[in-house]
């Protein structure tokens, strides 16, 4: 082979690496730009993400914010429902209480009158006066007890005349008391504390 061969032979081996390294310089470039690309796609799916879970993160403190308040809520409408059931059952108990004695005292009533007409009869013999002191003795002394429970006789005659504890039965025309006013008690009547349990018969002046 000549010289001038050999120095073609060179320069063509010179060109081929120059090219080979130009391609891999080129290829290392391009890998370099495309894990750059990668990189910023993943950091954009990273921040997507980020961003996705504290908005899943808000809407789910928001629900458990609304679910705290509407149990709390609850809870208050249930405990004002008690707290009204409880006074009510008190009060109920406290009435109870109160007037455990009505149908009792309701029974006794009867016998009182039965009493009261007995000590309206006179009589002149000793052992008949003897007799009716002994009744009113019992008589002060059961309506005592009765006081005793919470019973309490209607005030009548020379009261003017309330519908809500009175009951007229006669119409008197009598100068000496005022109109509407009370003349005569035909028969008593009694209250347990403030409740009426039966009205006085009465007879009202016109």
């Amino acid at each position: 082979m000549t010289e001038k061969d050999e120095s073609v032979f060179n320069q063509d081996e010179s060109n081929e690496e120059v090219n080979t390294k130009s391609t891999q310089d080129s290829s290392v470039e391009n890998t370099d730009a495309t894990n750059e690309t990668s990189q910023d796609n993943l950091q954009e799916d990273d921040s997507q993400n980020v961003e996705e879970n504290a908005d899943s993160k808000d809407e789910e403190i928001q629900q458990l914010k609304k679910d705290v308040q509407e149990n709390e809520e609850k809870y208050l409408r249930l405990y004002a429902e008690f707290e009204n059931y409880k006074r009510r059952i008190q009060k109920e108990n406290q009435t109870m209480k109160a007037y455990k004695s009505q149908d009792v005292l309701n029974d006794i009533l009867p016998t009182i009158d039965n009493i009261e007409r007995a000590l309206q009869i006179d009589g002149e013999d000793e052992q008949f006066k003897s007799l009716k002191k002994g009744v009113e003795m019992v008589h002060e002394s059961l309506l005592n007890a009765l006081k005793n429970n919470g019973l309490e006789k209607i005030e009548t005659e020379g009261q003017q005349f309330d519908p809500n504890v009175h009951q007229a039965v006669v119409q008197d025309d009598n100068p000496d008391y005022e109109s509407g006013q009370i003349t005569q008690e035909l028969q008593s009547g009694y209250k347990l504390k403030e409740r009426v349990l039966r009205p006085s018969m009465v007879k009202v002046n016109q």
